[in-house]
């Protein structure tokens, strides 16, 4: 009887020893899948900041948001004014 029960024990524990093992193979799957969810909702949250960036920056600087051109104060074509000549001295004439 006695081999009987240590075959019994013999089988619980290799069925125990093998549960353990199919969890610690379970938790470690999941650690890596965890950081490789991670390390891709990173890269794709990066790359969709900088669409986002790069489309505000083209809709501003050449789409319709680009402000309209103001008009300097540049020198015209027209007529300019010449120089007019005075006959007045332009310093005062010395006294006798």
């Amino acid at each position: 009887m006695a081999t009987g029960a240590r075959s019994r024990d013999n089988r619980d524990e290799r069925e125990r020893a093998r549960i353990y093992q199919a969890r610690l193979a379970l938790h470690e799957d999941q650690i890596r899948r965890r950081y490789r969810d991670n390390v891709l909702a990173g890269i794709v949250g990066g790359v969709i900041v900088l669409a986002i960036i790069g489309a505000q920056t083209a809709y501003f600087v050449m789409g319709p948001g680009a402000p309209a051109p103001v008009p300097g104060s540049t020198p015209s074509s027209s007529v300019s004014p010449e120089p007019t000549t005075s006959t007045a001295p332009t310093s005062p004439a010395p006294t006798p």
